[in-house]
């Protein structure tokens, strides 16, 4: 189903003191923002959560036509390249915003007076990682429905991606209602949060060897070509 250009996602005004249901809240806007971006823009949700919750999905929304550019055919060396680093630096915002949910989750968590012991089990992944993960599956959702209803496409092309569809809409409800589940046990107790940083070195300048090692080399050249000119100006 697409949404018209003047139909917008709901504000969702409100706060995020409720969990009860916010695993199926933030499927469902994801879902919703990803139609509406297909089309026009989407309104602001006024809960801090959920505005992350927005800001995570639209770097996966624009990573995924970003990924698509960079596969087009007729695509030269200059504009894959401006692609790529376009990806690069949406993948480092997309994570900062992960890390940024789970610091959200925590203190709301410390807001609720929730208390765990040390040895309460710790869930693998974090629910900013699950919502990443469910952010992901909506654009997958969506577009692979696009598949299924092209006019262009052979019968056997649109009878794989219809069952490829109904697997990922499977996928998709299942991990809601995991995030559901990790919320509720992260909210009663019966885990333990943890914020897993993931320090991506290849956008540090000071961990990447390819540029910190580049800035050295520079650094060294001008300070030759200026030694050279001290010299020859004597």
């Amino acid at each position: 189903m697409q949404l018209t250009q003047n139909e917008q996602a709901p504000s969702h005004e409100g706060n995020d003191d409720d969990f009860r249901l916010l695993g199926q809240k933030i499927a469902s806007c994801q879902s919703i923002w990803t139609q509406v971006w297909h089309g026009a823009a989407a309104g602001r949700p006024s809960a801090h959560l959920m505005a992350l919750v927005q800001d995570e999905h639209r770097c996966n929304f624009d990573l995924w036509h970003e990924e698509d550019r960079a596969r087009a055919p007729g695509a030269t060396d200059a504009q894959i390249a401006t692609v790529k680093r376009a990806i690069d630096r949406l993948n480092q915002q997309r994570n900062d915003l992960i890390e940024k949910l789970d610091e959200h989750i925590l203190s709301a968590l410390e807001a609720h007076k929730v208390h765990t012991s040390p040895g309460m089990p710790s869930n693998s992944e974090t629910p900013g990682s699950v919502i990443d993960r469910l952010s992901i599956l909506s654009l997958k959702v969506y577009h692979m429905r696009e598949q299924t209803e092209r006019l262009d496409a052979s019968k056997e092309h649109v009878l794989k991606s219809r069952e490829r569809l109904r697997v990922l809409t499977r996928q998709h409800e299942d991990l809601t209602l995991a995030l559901q589940h990790l919320l509720a046990d992260l909210f009663e107790a019966r885990k333990q949060m943890k914020i897993y940083r993931q320090f991506k070195m290849y956008n540090d300048p000071d961990a990447n060897p390819e540029i910190y090692n580049a800035k050295t080399k520079t650094a060294k050249t001008l300070h030759h070509r200026g030694t050279e000119n001290t010299e020859n100006s004597d």
